[in-house]
């Protein structure tokens, strides 16, 4: 049986370096390619300190894409992230997308073009197990509690905001109804940035602060109770490769845009 062919964007990063020895280890799977701007012409082993991982570092898409990956994982930045996917769709691969701060009017254009040439796409905004599990249960908590918010917490140079998970979290709570505010936005007293952005329906706070890395509270108030649902990372990008992989060898099975891992997770 034949190897799933992958090129990684951004498989120099604190992820990325991590999911490349993942994919390196996995005996179904072949890191054909690597895309880093700051490393391009190099090998990727010697880069990241994977002894007898060879394959090439690319500075550009259209270079990466030579290789002809069966999956294409975009692990950059939210600024670059559009036209690697869409040049990754139009080349004939499919798409996972670990990539934080995309926009849902991105998601749109992306899953036309992802219709089009009839592959997958498979955003993720945290691939750790934990962060599905949350977001899951909040799903089922939205059904029965109408009133909750989101605080998104991470490190201090984390640019995007709200991250990735948050705002997959409020897409998902957003297919279930819309959170609902005892005093509107417009009746606030005060600057009305105090309570947060409304994102598709939902009020989210994004906490930047040095000691946190990706964590996310998700937080349901009824009278006289309340329901806390919390995931934490750690220092390692450990906990985002088995779920990263999972992704790599599924995306192939759908066709479109699909948000979250549990797309193709039995639960």
């Amino acid at each position: 049986m034949s190897k799933l062919r992958v090129c990684l964007a951004g498989a120099t990063g604190w992820a990325g370096s991590e999911l490349s020895r993942g994919v390196f280890d996995a005996a179904d799977l072949e890191l054909v390619a690597a895309i880093s701007r700051s490393h391009s012409g190099e090998v990727l082993g010697e880069v990241i300190g994977a002894e007898g991982l060879t394959t090439p570092v690319f500075g550009t898409v259209e270079e990466a894409l030579a290789a002809k990956p069966d999956v294409f994982v975009e692990y950059t930045k939210p600024d670059i992230a559009r036209h690697h996917i869409v040049s990754a769709l139009k080349s004939g691969a499919h798409v996972v997308v670990g990539t934080s701060g995309l926009s849902s009017e991105i998601y749109q254009e992306i899953n036309v073009v992802a219709q089009d040439h009839r592959r997958g796409v498979l955003a993720v905004g945290n691939f750790a197990l934990t962060a599905v599990l949350l977001q899951k249960f909040a799903e089922m908590a939205a059904k029965f509690i109408p009133q909750w918010e989101i605080i998104d917490y991470a490190s201090a140079g984390k640019k995007d905001a709200p991250s990735g998970t948050a705002r997959e979290l409020a897409d998902r709570l957003s297919q279930i109804q819309e959170s609902q505010l005892d005093v509107p936005l417009d009746e606030v007293q005060g600057p009305v940035e105090s309570r947060g952005a409304r994102l598709q329906g939902s009020q989210v706070h994004s906490v930047r602060l040095p000691g946190y890395v990706i964590s996310i509270d998700a937080i349901f108030g009824m009278p006289d109770q309340k329901l806390i649902l919390r995931h934490e990372s750690g220092s390692s990008a450990r906990p985002y490769v088995d779920g990263a992989l999972l992704a790599i060898r599924e995306v192939g099975k759908l066709v479109g845009l699909h948000r979250g891992l549990d797309s193709v997770m039995e639960f």
